[in-house]
Order: structure tokens, then C-alpha cells, then sequence
């Protein structure tokens, strides 16, 4: 059986040895910590938590939900709240924040739905959702709810083709990395 689950497998025999370090091991230090949170062994779990952030560069809370099959690509940077709950089949680029506003407590977190690709260096903060198969333009800042199957760039974070009738797509962009469809739609600087 071994120490890793089925799913991660397949990612195992075509990653290198650094990927590694950075991608699965800090996911299974993680589920350790979060394991240890919800046993109510809270100072042993942020102490796990600690030694992540500083070895791994990345920094999420113990209480925080992860589903299967996330990938965080290079992870670097990434932070994820406490309440926040990431979906299944989700992709994470660096330097993400899944934050709070810091206007108030409990659950202050984004939930990320399935399927949703994140792009490097996007902020999302407060207790809102990003629907099942979003996509999350790089350097954007989502401070509103985002629609299933739908792209959010800029920032503020503005749905493309428009508030009122967003473009849809139809793949799943977590799991097929696609980050430039639409684009020619909605600009016309294309290098």
C-alpha cells in the first residue's frame, strides 16, 4: 500500500526528486496537521504547521479542507486561511492567498469549488465561492462570488463577456491547466 494514497501515484512516476519535496510532502505533512487539528491536538497541530511554512514555503492552517487531487504547481508562497475549503481536482499556482477581509470572524474564508485552476499570484479573500470549474486570472483580486465554469481577471476581479452574461466553458480548467482560452475575446494585445 505504501505511504502515499492511489491518487497520488501517477504524479509520483513523472515528478523529480525537488518536485517532490515541495508538492507531496508538504500535502502529506498537511494532512498530518489537519488530522492532529480535528483530534483537538491544536498546539501540536500549529507546531506541525510552523515547521511546514518554514521548510516548505507555504503556509496553511491546520483547520483548512483540502480535497484530492489538488495540485499546488511550485506551491511557493501559497497561503490558505482556516476556514477556507478547497474542492477536489483543484490547481494552485505560487504565491496565492486564500484570505480573510479581516472585517470579521468565523468563517471568513473563500470556498473553492472543483475543478477551479487558480492562477500565480491571485488573491481571493473573504467568504466567498468560486463555483465548481472557475478559472482565477494570474495577479487578479476576487472579492466577489464567482459563477461556475466562468474566468475572473483583473482587479478588482471582473468576470469575462461581462457581469450579466459571463462566458462559459466547458472543460475543467484544474485538470487541463488551460489558461489562455478567451483571451483573444476580451483583449487585443496578444505578443
Amino acid at each position: 500500500m505504501g505511504i502515499f494514497p492511489p491518487e497520488t501515484r501517477p504524479l509520483l512516476l513523472n515528478t523529480t526528486v525537488s518536485e517532490l519535496r515541495t508538492g507531496v510532502f508538504w500535502d502529506l505533512a498537511h494532512r498530518v496537521a489537519h488530522k492532529l487539528w480535528t483530534q483537538s491536538r491544536r498546539p501540536l497541530a500549529l507546531a506541525l504547521q510552523s515547521r511546514i511554512s518554514d521548510v516548505f514555503s507555504v503556509d496553511i492552517h491546520p483547520a483548512a479542507k483540502i480535497g484530492k487531487g489538488i495540485l499546488f504547481d511550485h506551491a511557493t508562497g501559497v497561503v490558505v486561511g482556516e476556514t477556507a475549503v478547497i474542492g477536489n481536482n483543484v490547481s494552485i499556482l505560487h504565491h496565492v492567498t486564500l484570505g480573510g477581509t479581516g472585517k470579521s470572524g468565523g468563517d471568513r474564508h473563500p470556498k473553492i469549488g472543483d475543478g477551479v485552476l487558480i492562477g500565480a499570484g491571485a488573491t481571493i479573500l473573504g467568504n466567498i465561492k468560486i463555483g465548481d470549474g472557475a478559472k482565477i486570472g494570474a495577479g487578479s483580486v476576487v472579492l466577489k462570488d464567482v459563477p461556475p465554469r466562468t474566468t475572473a481577471v483583473g482587479n478588482p476581479a471582473r468576470l469575462v463577456g461581462g457581469k450579466e452574461q459571463p462566458r462559459k466553458h466547458e472543460e475543467v480548467p484544474g485538470e487541463s491547466m488551460d489558461h489562455t482560452s478567451f483571451i483573444s475575446q476580451w483583449s487585443d494585445y496578444i505578443i
